[in-house]
């Protein structure tokens, strides 16, 4: 079994940053492939960016080139970097763990709240 805890979420001005962790339990953290996903109020929930156990990044083009994604194996932590925030970045934010072996396992964390205003 997998537990995710994010943190680093909260209250930020347009124009700035914060950067979100997520940590993982368990010993298959490595070889999985962590995404960051978003549901903004009264809108379903959307892929913001994920990263591969190979280091492969995608990110979903409303964020291309303000955030970043990044994994630390070591400490089994992935990370949202995300500057230049605005108002549609508002949302609840929820990491992902994806693992595919014989059959895939996916695990969700409980969301952290970013809200973007001034």
């Amino acid at each position: 079994q997998v537990q995710l805890v994010e943190s680093g979420g909260g209250l930020v001005q347009p124009g700035g940053s914060l950067r979100l962790s997520c940590k993982a339990s368990g010993s298959i953290f490595s070889i999985s492939t962590m995404g960051w996903y978003r549901q903004p109020p009264g809108k379903q929930r959307e892929l913001v960016a994920s990263i591969t156990s190979g280091d492969r990044t995608n990110y979903a083009d409303s964020v291309k080139g303000r955030f970043a994604i990044s994994r630390d194996n070591a400490k089994n932590t992935v990370y949202l970097q995300m500057n230049s925030l605005n108002a549609e970045d508002t949302a609840v934010y929820y990491c992902n763990l994806q693992f595919r072996g014989l059959s895939i396992r996916e695990y969700w964390g409980q969301g952290t709240q970013v809200t973007v205003s001034s």
